[in-house]
């Protein structure tokens, strides 16, 4: 039997690409927050979503991983809702 010689940290590409989809909603969210026109409320936002990603930073399996990304962009969605309300 052979032996890969990559390192025992490397990501499959399933994980990979998992990885991608979470770092691409982190930006989503964080773009959005700044866009949130009260200072106080910007930084609550801002520190919430960086302790949910902390606090998540250990989840391993696939499901949980797709069920908090779908949980994810649907807050995103409702807060771009609410930027939006608040701007007209």
């Amino acid at each position: 039997m052979a032996t890969s010689r990559l390192p025992p940290a490397t990501l499959t590409l399933k994980q990979f690409m998992r990885r991608q989809q979470v770092l691409l909603l982190y930006r989503r969210i964080l773009k959005a927050i700044r866009q949130v026109p009260n200072d106080c409320d910007r930084k609550y936002l801002k520190d919430w979503a960086r302790e949910e990603f902390k606090r998540n930073k250990s989840a391993t399996e696939e499901d949980t991983i797709r069920m908090m990304i779908t949980q994810g962009n649907m807050q995103l969605k409702e807060l771009e809702k609410t930027l939006v309300l608040a701007r007209s």
